[in-house]
């Protein structure tokens, strides 16, 4: 009797075992279904190497970046690994990685299920992108309309739209803004206060939103601004003690709060616009919140260094003073920040799940 009761309870388990693996396969394909491919438009946070083909400083394609990367390979991304939209384009079913637009490598079908045309060093504002000689967030929208037509000539017309409307969109860009420009260069702050600044950034948001709406984007997902005060190179700079102090800096952190309220309402306005097309999204994407807990509550979440990135004395080095020669701590995965300035590819990934409820919400109709 023990026997069949134990064949029994056997039986009911591995049909439960089936019934939990369909489900997560369908969900899987649901996904696959939900969305044809991933564009990603804006700064360092989500460029995976689209500056390694343009002449600017701004550049990671070397060592020790990529560390943690398949076979150790500098990618152009400014991490040691992946970044949060490779993980999102995994989580879709598109690609393990989201390649950079304008590598000339790119088959067919990298292109079709996806690319990120985000420059490292990029913002809204167009004195940004000249500061840096990089890609400004329109060019990225006109490269968009080139890989447009290159589909048009790998699907047809018909398809291309379906699947322009069918795919979602990622902009995370704005930090350069105040960080590079703003709280650095004192041209805007002749003009503008933080919060007037933070209206002209945001206008340049809307523009940028609106433009490709008009490209046939329907599933748009905006970034807030990070922390500011709390990344290491802010606090270098505007810590009485650069060793003994190193908390973040209000004043700034503060700024990116005050903007991400803005940017919320803004969307919120522009969500009530777009509400005539069938299953369009515009939904904000926190990354203040998650990324503030990794910094104040760390060792729950399982950081021991907040205040420094992993390479070098981790105070000022990004870019190429993030090099070969460098110091690298030995075990990021401890680390909030690789540089002074990038997160490391262990706080990529738990800001990527963070966000992923928010997903869902975008992709299901």
């Amino acid at each position: 009797m023990e026997a069949s009761n134990s064949h029994s309870f056997l039986s009911h388990a591995h049909l439960f075992v089936l019934f939990f693996l369909r489900f997560v396969v369908t969900t899987e394909a649901s996904k696959k279904q939900l969305v044809s491919a991933m564009y990603v438009f804006g700064d360092s946070t989500v460029d995976p190497g689209n500056n390694n083909f343009i002449n600017t400083a701004f550049k990671s394609n070397f060592p020790p970046y990529g560390r943690d990367f398949l076979n150790q390979a500098p990618t152009g991304r400014f991490t040691n690994g992946k970044l949060s939209t490779d993980f999102m384009a995994s989580y879709l079913g598109l690609k393990e990685l989201l390649p950079p637009y304008l590598d000339p490598n790119l088959s067919d079908e990298d292109l079709v299920t996806g690319v990120s045309f985000a420059s490292a060093g990029s913002g809204f504002d167009p004195l940004t992108t000249i500061l840096g000689n990089v890609i400004p967030i329109p060019k990225q929208l006109e490269y968009f309309k080139a890989y447009k037509k290159r589909l048009e000539g790998m699907l047809g017309k018909r398809r291309t739209e379906n699947h322009i409307r069918n795919a979602l969109y990622f902009i995370s860009a704005g930090t350069n803004d105040f960080v590079i420009n703003y709280f650095s260069v004192p041209i805007r702050r002749q003009s503008y206060t933080p919060l007037t600044y933070s209206h002209f950034v945001l206008q340049h948001v809307k523009d940028f939103i609106q433009n490709l709406w008009r490209e046939g984007a329907r599933k748009i997902a905006v970034v807030g601004l990070p922390p500011m005060g709390c990344l290491p190179i802010m606090i270098t700079f505007n810590s009485h003690n650069v060793f003994l102090e190193r908390g973040c800096v209000d004043k700034y952190s503060s700024v990116a709060r005050d903007h991400n309220l803005m940017l919320q309402h803004e969307l919120f306005l522009m969500q009530l616009n777009f509400t005539t097309a069938a299953g369009a999204k515009i939904i904000y994407f926190d990354i203040y919140g998650p990324l503030d807990d990794m910094i104040q509550a760390s060792q729950n979440l399982g950081f021991d260094e907040v205040d420094r990135g992993c390479c070098g004395s981790g105070y000022l080095e990004t870019t190429f003073l993030c090099n070969e020669v460098s110091y690298v701590c030995s075990d990021p995965s401890k680390f909030v920040f690789w540089d002074s300035i990038h997160p490391t590819e262990k706080a990529y990934y738990d800001l990527f799940m963070a966000v992923r409820p928010n997903i869902g919400a975008l992709i299901n109709d």
